[in-house]
């Protein structure tokens, strides 16, 4: 499995510390996010995010800023994109779950390292369940 992640400067020790999770559970990881913790744009780090999931060059995507409302908003810009914001590890089920959620945006200044590390595993382990829910997000897109 392929994963990409980005950040902004908000997220850059919670994107170390879940590539270290990803790289340990034998999972290729993408990084478009920065490293540092000076001020940049998240939007220059999250559309290579959607663009790679969208084409199929990832199978999943993992965004990170402070709130993680504009990275969530820019991902999903992509037509391809399903973006979830989740904030527990529930609301990560329920995103994969019902909505086949491909990316999940993550709120650094709002959740601990922990809570961020049990929510990519619950990301990463949870399946679509199809059925009812395959017609809703079915009428997601706008043509």
């Amino acid at each position: 499995m392929k994963i990409a992640i980005g950040n902004d400067h908000a997220g850059t020790d919670y994107k170390l510390a879940i590539i270290g999770l990803l790289k340990s559970m034998d999972i290729e990881v993408i990084n478009y996010g920065t490293d540092g913790s000076q001020s940049v744009d998240y939007p220059d780090f999250v559309h290579p995010v959607a663009e790679d999931v969208e084409q199929g060059k990832a199978a999943l995507g993992i965004i990170i800023c402070g709130s993680g409302n504009g990275a969530s908003m820019t991902a999903n810009k992509h037509q391809k994109i399903r973006c979830a914001l989740c904030w527990t590890k529930e609301i990560v089920q329920l995103a994969r779950e019902h909505n086949d959620a491909n990316i999940l945006s993550l709120p650094a200044r709002y959740i601990s390292l922990p809570q961020a590390l049990e929510m990519v595993q619950v990301f990463l382990n949870t399946q679509f369940e199809g059925g009812r829910h395959e017609r809703r997000i079915e009428k997601i897109p706008c043509s």
